[in-house]
């Protein structure tokens, strides 16, 4: 049993059952440390340990998501809560995959799927590097723009909130977000909010 857990140590607290098993794993020695707690099923196939050390539980199920969901990345309210411009916390991750992707839903953690066309998916992804694991996540300005654009689905509170909390950090650019506004098609509709939080 050390030595199965050895392996996940060993692998960030993560492994697939194929990778088990090619390891000299018996399926029944896994069955009996999934029994016993000590490894949690996260989707058919991929396990992780249990005891998963140093990181926040918010960002420990970004990384459960995008082990699980390998095109995932964390977005809108999830998004916007990480880059604290938002007191929201979701009951799901929110994650975006390309338009043309379309794969199986994970059961854990529970997740709000949006499919993003490419030009919208490939921008502002920056990825996160923590001590169990990895995760990609939109920038805040990219975050902002990506709430406006969906602002008639998520609420247009929302995307205000979020843009009111990003003007008064101190490393607000306003370019950035010009910029990142423009790429998102949503310039007409958010410049006018802007520009008002802007003179206020």
């Amino acid at each position: 049993m050390e030595e199965i857990i050895k392996f996940f140590r060993e692998n960030r607290g993560y492994a697939r059952m194929k990778e088990l098993k090619q390891a000299g794993f018996h399926t029944r020695k896994i069955k009996q440390i999934l029994v016993l707690g000590k490894i949690e099923k996260i989707k058919p196939g991929l396990y992780r340990l249990s005891d998963m050390y140093g990181i926040g539980e918010y960002s420990q199920s970004f990384i459960d998501v995008c082990n699980s969901m390998k095109r995932g990345i964390i977005c809108l309210i999830s998004a916007l809560e990480f880059h604290q411009l938002s007191t929201i916390n979701p009951s799901k991750v929110y994650v975006a995959l390309p338009n043309s992707d379309k794969q199986n839903i994970i059961e854990y953690p529970p997740v709000n799927v949006f499919y993003f066309r490419e030009r919208f998916y490939d921008l502002g992804i920056e990825e996160k590097i923590t001590k169990t694991g990895i995760f990609k996540i939109y920038n805040a300005e990219k975050t902002i723009c990506d709430m406006f654009r969906y602002r008639n689905k998520l609420g247009e509170d929302l995307a205000l909130e979020g843009l009111k909390n990003y003007l008064k950090r101190k490393d607000a650019d306003i370019v950035k977000l010009r910029e990142y506004a423009i790429k998102c098609q949503v310039k007409i509709v958010m410049l006018p909010y802007l520009k008002a939080m802007m003179i206020e």
